[in-house]
């Protein structure tokens, strides 16, 4: 608890006198005010957390956090809970959506292990930050103890800790793997905004009407047992949530503490950015959206954070894919600030032909 605490305190709030500069640019270029809508806003924000109006972010990260759910017995998945560790090893080989998707983006991706349900060899290079094999049936009680919430949190900035350690680097986007894990990520929203499991509950790897109806059963009822109290986030973590989600949660943390903006991707990245901005208000600057995801509860999520997605390309897949596409643009966002002259400077260029 005490890295989580202190990485909490070490937060420091953006640059307002970096923002204000970026607005009166922007205010001031030879265009339309406002006429490049959510970039400028982006680019405005971007410069108050690097506190300069020419950013540059030349180096970009996607870590992929992976666990499984013991949600899974309920049969709320329609894969098996094998392919978790096997979507690790496609991450590591580069074959998966999110490494041909970041390589477009120019950024590397990592693999973390929170709670994969699966002995990996050390030797593999990912994070090995296993806390335990996959998180308990929160249908028939808590999903992890206390302390193993805290441990998946840590451990999440323990990796920005140590990539940090690499070098500096300017960007970190959000990914999951995780059989079941909209579920727990479900829950997580109906905590925290009193709505419904049937409100916010949407069909996950692609469930009919029954396996859905049987789906908010299932949320519905670990809810009811469980009873996550929203103003304790970390109490919400234990009771419903998911390692890679508490490990998402200490990435969110962890880069606001070392001031790296953060993209979170869909409803499994944004769950644990939900925690993060519960326990650390002053993470939430520093965060942005990727995109909005096509699975219900993504929708609550985005309002209760209080976030705009950068894109809708009804996205439900996960993995750090939204987050990586939106790296492009959060880089043109910084371009357009910097490099767009003012009405002051094309006068001068002028005068000066």
């Amino acid at each position: 608890m005490k890295r989580l605490e202190a990485c909490i305190a070490g937060i420091k709030p953006l640059d307002e006198t970096a923002f204000e500069a970026a607005r009166e640019r922007l205010r001031n270029q030879a265009r339309p005010a406002g006429s490049l809508g959510v970039l400028e806003e982006v680019g405005a924000r971007l410069a108050a957390i690097f506190g300069t109006l020419d950013v540059h972010l030349r180096k970009r990260i996607v870590v992929a956090c992976a666990g499984d759910h013991g949600i899974c017995e309920e049969g709320v998945s329609l894969f098996p809970p094998e392919v978790t560790a096997q979507m690790v090893y496609n991450f590591v080989q580069g074959g998966a959506s999110i490494n041909v998707l970041a390589r477009h983006a120019k950024a590397r991706v990592a693999a973390a292990d929170l709670g994969v349900d699966a002995a990996f060899d050390p030797e593999l290079p990912i994070f090995h930050k296993k806390v335990r094999r996959g998180t308990r049936n929160f249908s028939r009680g808590p999903a992890l103890t206390r302390e193993e919430a805290v441990r998946s949190i840590e451990a999440g900035i323990e990796i920005v800790e140590e990539l940090a350690a690499e070098g500096p680097f300017h960007l970190l986007g959000t990914g999951d793997m995780g059989i079941g894990n909209t579920s727990p990520s479900t829950a997580i929203i109906a905590a925290f905004s009193g709505l419904s499991a049937a409100d916010v509950t949407g069909r996950g790897t692609g469930l009919d009407d029954g396996a859905l109806a049987h789906k908010i059963e299932v949320i519905e009822r670990g809810l009811a047992l469980n009873r996550p109290d929203p103003a304790d986030p970390i109490d919400v973590l234990a009771k419903v949530g998911g390692l890679e989600i508490g490990g998402i949660a200490g990435l969110v943390i962890g880069a606001a503490g070392y001031g790296i903006p953060v993209i979170c991707d869909g409803l499994i990245s944004t769950a644990g950015a939900l925690i993060a901005c519960e326990l650390a208000p002053a993470a939430r600057p520093y965060l942005f959206a990727g995109h909005h995801s096509v699975e219900i509860g993504h929708r609550f999520m985005l309002e209760h954070l209080r976030l705009r997605p950068l894109l809708d390309l009804r996205f439900r897949l996960g993995e750090g894919t939204g987050a990586a596409l939106a790296m492009e643009l959060m880089d043109a966002a910084t371009r357009i600030l910097a490099e767009i002259k003012t009405f002051e400077e094309v006068a001068i260029a002028d005068a000066q032909r």
